[in-house]
């Protein structure tokens, strides 16, 4: 249990690749529809990307619960890499691949070793 806090922090990371492979190398035309559709159906470009956002959050609560076989770090997991994502793409514009991981990894990282400890 001492090192859950890394492990999720990982897992979390492999998520957010796994989902930017996903979506961009293999579903690209599919998503880049699925936008133009929410973008319609929805009267702002913010509503458009809450959506967006809470979507990829989805996939991450999905994909954490299966590698750990928990809901509550799944949620967990989902919770704060939404909260980040919305939290640093209104300060930071445009983050380069590498700070943005960096960035991800260790807030995240704080996150759960306040929830699960040292």
């Amino acid at each position: 249990m001492h090192l859950l806090w890394f492990y999720v922090a990982i897992a979390l990371a492999v998520s957010d690749e796994v989902h930017s492979r996903l979506v961009w190398d293999y579903v690209r035309d599919f998503y880049i529809i699925f936008g133009g559709i929410l973008s319609s159906a929805l009267d702002s470009v913010l509503e458009t990307w809450i959506v967006h956002e809470t979507l990829e959050a989805c996939f991450h609560f999905i994909f954490i619960s299966c590698v750990f076989f928990s809901f509550k770090v799944g949620f967990l997991a989902a919770l704060i890499h939404f909260l980040l994502d919305v939290s640093h793409s209104i300060v930071i514009r445009h983050m380069p691949w590498l700070p943005h991981r960096a960035l991800h990894f260790v807030c995240e990282s704080v996150f759960f070793i306040i929830i699960f400890g040292f």
